[in-house]
């Protein structure tokens, strides 16, 4: 509906800002424990509008968002619609292919899926719990914290609607996060990258057929920039390219169509061959920005609780961002089981997932480093077989940090910290090995001289 709700029956309703995959997941787990929800989004209802969010059309769905929607019941959906992406695809300049895959086992890989196909099956399963009512196009202006009324905008017009308690999954720019920011003790920083993104697309083949291995994620890495390719269902590949704003290969620079395509013959010269209108996409497409949010605290008392990108947006380079905020959704539940008193579930939430997201947003902006640079290095490539051997020898004991972090629900934190007391264990054995096998050149060497 475009109209804001009847304020004399919200109060003791919780109300859900953001109809996204956050906001819509969360709105359904908390019908499901007996709890009305109204659920409000700035945005049209995009199953029926074509909604332009500035965000990828795709996304890469590991084990924590799939857990997450297997725990709705939509798991199947979400597998029979997506692409499975069993490793790195690496173009290097000269067009020779080079794969890598992900995880230590077999059956390790991502899913491609569309993010608009994901949230479409989020809002149909809304629609299907009764205790729940979505209102499109109603934008929150403000959140009144006495009250617990958020201030909706509508057209000229602007109405308070109070609820029990207010959810803000409305993403990095959260309008319910800014109203904390004006409160005392409140603490936010966000950090943009020099670099930006534009979504470009690589068309199917005359029969409708993908154009390239649609089995991976196409990496060109070039040090400075990157170019990648996420597999969609219907024979497309989902490009974006990673640009400096500034200097000579640039957003800010390149803009002519002959500009255009000279820095992909020369960057990219196999991804030129698939797109025959690169020139007009690249003029057409926005540009974005890439931003790290961080905020602390999450919750006012038992009354406002932050979710999501609201509170952790992250860069997309460790495809985490959707993956942990689903996962969100998944922690909360368990907290508010955990405990009677909601003000307490919220602390909980709050203090078992920050240092979660925060170890999150480093691993992202690394992996940035490792995408557009590491990945084509040879020292990398032996370090990645060194990684799977031990993995392969002492299973769960020696398991990669991206395999942690991707293929398990192991919290990002604890992750992070194995893996580092891991290398600090290969190093030492590499270290003693290599003694040993200095010691043992020199017992040769002294023995051939007697």
């Amino acid at each position: 509906m475009t109209t804001p709700p009847d304020t004399t029956d919200t109060a003791d309703r919780a109300g859900v800002v953001g109809a996204g995959l956050t906001g819509s997941l969360l709105a359904i787990r908390l019908a499901r424990r007996g709890i009305p929800v109204d659920l409000y989004d700035r945005r049209p209802d995009l199953r029926i509008n074509d909604v332009d969010q500035g965000r990828s059309i795709n996304l890469a769905l590991s084990t924590r968002g799939l857990d997450a929607m297997a725990r709705v019941g939509l798991a199947e959906i979400v597998q029979r619609s997506g692409v499975p992406m069993r490793g790195r695809m690496i173009h290097h300049r000269d067009a020779e292919l080079r794969f890598q895959p992900y995880g230590t086992r077999p059956e390790h890989h991502l899913l491609s899926v569309s993010r608009d196909g994901l949230n479409i099956a989020l809002l149909d399963a809304v629609d299907r719990e009764p205790l729940v009512r979505t209102h499109f196009s109603a934008r929150v202006r403000d959140v009144d914290l006495h009250s617990t009324s958020l201030i909706l905008e509508n057209g000229e017009n602007s109405s308070s609607v109070p609820h029990e308690v207010v959810y803000g999954a409305d993403g990095a720019y959260s309008a319910v996060r800014s109203r904390l920011q004006r409160t005392d003790r409140f603490s936010y920083e966000q950090a943009y990258l020099e670099h930006g993104y534009k979504e470009l697309t690589i068309r199917p083949d005359a029969t409708g057929g993908f154009r390239m291995e649609p089995n991976a994620l196409h990496i060109w890495p070039r040090g400075s920039h990157m170019l990648i390719a996420l597999p969609n269902a219907d024979g497309t590949f989902t490009c974006t390219l990673f640009w400096p704003f500034e200097g000579d290969v640039g957003f800010d620079r390149i803009d002519t169509d002959d500009e255009i395509l000279a820095v992909f013959e020369e960057q990219f010269p196999d991804a030129l061959e698939l797109m025959d209108d690169l020139a007009e996409q690249y003029r057409t497409n926005p540009t974005s920005s890439l931003v790290t949010v961080t905020c602390r605290p999450w919750h006012r008392g038992a009354e406002i609780l932050l979710l999501g990108d609201a509170c952790h947006a992250v860069v997309p380079f460790y495809g985490q961002g959707a993956n942990a905020a689903l996962e969100d959704v998944t922690v909360l539940m368990d907290c508010l089981d955990e405990h009677a008193d909601r003000a307490a579930a919220f602390e909980a939430f709050f203090t078992r997932r920050k240092p979660d997201t925060d170890a999150l947003a480093e691993l992202a902006v690394d992996n940035f480093e490792e995408m557009r640079s590491r990945v084509a290095s040879p020292v990398f490539l032996v370090q990645k077989r060194l990684e799977r051997a031990l993995a392969r020898l002492f299973p769960g004991r020696f398991d990669p940090l991206y395999t942690m972090v991707t293929f398990s629900r192991r919290p990002y934190a604890e992750s992070v910290a194995r893996a580092q007391a891991n290398d600090t264990l290969v190093r030492r054995l590499a270290i003693t090995v290599l003694v040993l096998l200095l010691a043992l050149l020199a017992l040769v060497v002294v023995i051939l001289v007697r």
